[in-house]
């Protein structure tokens, strides 16, 4: 039985996934597992909790079998005993899921992020089998509740179910309703983590412990400062920071997020993000621009610090 204090405070990066140009792999696009590993490393230099990868970001759904469980256990020896890695283990089904929440387990993953079943619109009591097959390998899971990608609401009154199950410790809350952190809190014993980058500051001042992110993969000693800031009290520093960074952090919650974030990284320079994998691509000239701009003005505000 898993124990439902297992700590996920802080900031956990849902890492993206660099790849390298390459004929015969999908795509064109080989993954550069050695890019990776830097990548997730830095994450930790910077006072990262952990990362996550296999994600939405990770773009798990457009990797080989092969490839997607090599991720993780490049991310296990990368971050080594210096934080936390959570493993997305989505799959259409339990079965799916389960199976690669016994390879994250296998491979040294401290616990999972597990989407409802993904593709298809799963009735309650279909997401609750869902979560308490993938229970049965007995890692720690990090519900993630994303409905506009899913189509599947985990709502309070349905995390109230799936809070019965030991192993469901947490719920990652991306439905932009920060008026839930503190219905969740009150109807069970969930840790709440804040899923959207742009709904951060309100999400933790109500009471997340945790974000699990995308933007820190560019920002992550910024994002790392909002957390701290927000935990120690200290609201209008937090609030200051946080205000010259959401417009940037408002790309995490669109339909091009990936590229958006891995452009970000390359534009900030200390980290690799590169292209995206088909079905993925690039962004158009004018999103280029304008994550360009977002990007830019984040960074000469932090630059003028």
């Amino acid at each position: 039985m898993t124990d439902k204090t297992f700590d996920l405070g802080g900031v956990i990066v849902a890492t993206t996934l660099a790849f390298k140009e390459d004929p015969s792999a999908p795509g064109g696009l080989a993954v550069d597992y050695d890019r990776f590993a830097e990548h997730c490393s830095w994450l930790m230099d910077n006072g990262c909790r952990g990362v996550g990868p296999n994600g939405s970001l990770g773009e798990y759904s457009s990797l080989t079998d092969e490839e997607r469980r090599k991720v993780i256990q490049v991310a296990v020896e990368a971050v080594g005993d210096r934080g936390l890695v959570i493993a997305g283990v989505h799959g259409v089904g339990w079965h799916q899921a389960q199976k690669w929440a016994e390879f994250a387990r296998e491979d040294g993953a401290d616990g999972v992020l597990l989407l409802p079943p993904t593709l298809y619109r799963a009735n309650d009591s279909e997401v609750i089998e869902h979560y308490t097959r993938v229970a049965e390998v007995g890692l720690p899971i990090m519900a993630y509740n994303n409905p506009i990608d899913t189509k599947v609401d985990l709502t309070p009154k349905l995390l109230v179910e799936l809070a019965k199950i030991p192993e469901v410790v947490a719920v990652k809350e991306f439905s932009g309703d920060v008026r839930r952190v503190f219905e969740i809190q009150e109807l069970t014993d969930l840790d709440v983590i804040a899923g959207a980058d742009d709904l951060l500051f309100e999400t933790l001042v109500d009471g997340a412990v945790g974000w699990f992110a995308g933007y820190p993969n560019a920002f992550p000693k910024e994002a790392v400062e909002i957390y701290d800031l927000v935990q120690v009290g200290k609201l209008t520093e937090a609030r200051e920071l946080y205000k010259h960074l959401v417009a940037v952090f408002r790309w995490d919650s669109r339909v091009e997020f990936v590229q958006a974030i891995k452009l970000s990284i390359d534009i900030a320079g200390q980290s690799f993000g590169g292209p995206t994998r088909p079905p993925r691509g690039p962004l158009s000239a004018e999103y280029e621009a304008l994550v360009r701009a977002d990007t830019e003005r984040a960074l000469s505000y932090i630059a003028a610090r």
